[in-house]
């Protein structure tokens, strides 16, 4: 697909370490949730669990990147398939928390895990046994307002569709990510509110600055 100044391309596993490399620059650092845990505070700190995260997406062929006329990197956005059989087998998500030594990184990956489970998505659409996920979307500080995220949003509905998933979710962290969302047309069937998530001694775990305030999920049909 052709934009203005740049065109979409599928990632592939051959551009994981270009990727990593962008997400270190223009995501990681700015994400609010990252930022609430101190996540990456030491200069030059990075982590692999996270990276790790990312990268598993790729194999299911539903990302993509904005690149420039001589081929630079302008955005990413890492897409994962979503299957019922596989939601359903909900003790390997558990390992997957358990096992994980971050602990900043988990308190990440537990949240992602409760609103994973409590919006169950596969429950309120019954009909449905497969979903594409958007994941992470991040674009170069010098591309920001080119449509380069719309884009995404756009071509990812059509490569759900072309691929027979009939429905796009996405998991907004951020305020700002939620409007926008919002704004496609995207339809909110979830919230949790950052003050009602709480740790073992019944304190919020993440006060990210406002106006961050909860985590929504939206959905969207593209059949």
């Amino acid at each position: 697909m052709e934009g203005k100044g740049y065109r979409l391309e599928p990632i592939t596993t051959r551009d994981s370490s270009q990727v990593i490399q962008f997400l270190r620059k223009f995501f990681f650092k700015d994400e609010p949730l990252n930022i609430c845990v101190g996540l990456l505070d030491e200069p030059g700190s990075t982590c692999i669990e996270l990276e790790t995260y990312c990268l598993d997406s790729i194999p299911d062929g539903v990302s993509l990147m904005a690149v420039s006329p001589d081929n630079e990197m302008l955005g990413v956005c890492i897409n994962g398939v979503l299957r019922r059989e596989e939601n359903d087998k909900s003790n390997d998500k558990e390992d997957d928390l358990q096992n994980c030594t971050n602990q900043k990184f988990k308190k990440i990956l537990n949240l992602l895990t409760t609103v994973g489970k409590d919006s169950d998505v596969f429950g309120q659409f019954p009909e449905i046994d497969s979903c594409v996920e958007i994941r992470v979307v991040s674009v170069d500080d010098a591309c920001r307002g080119q449509g380069i995220a719309k884009a995404f949003f756009d071509q990812t509905k059509k490569v759900a569709k072309e691929q027979g998933y009939p429905l796009v979710k996405v998991d907004c962290t951020s305020h700002y990510s939620a409007m926008a969302v919002s704004r496609l047309g995207f339809h909110c069937i979830y919230t949790l509110n950052y003050s009602d998530h709480l740790d073992e001694e019944g304190k919020p775990v993440f006060v990210p600055e406002p106006p961050h305030a909860c985590v929504k999920t939206y959905v969207m049909h593209v059949n």
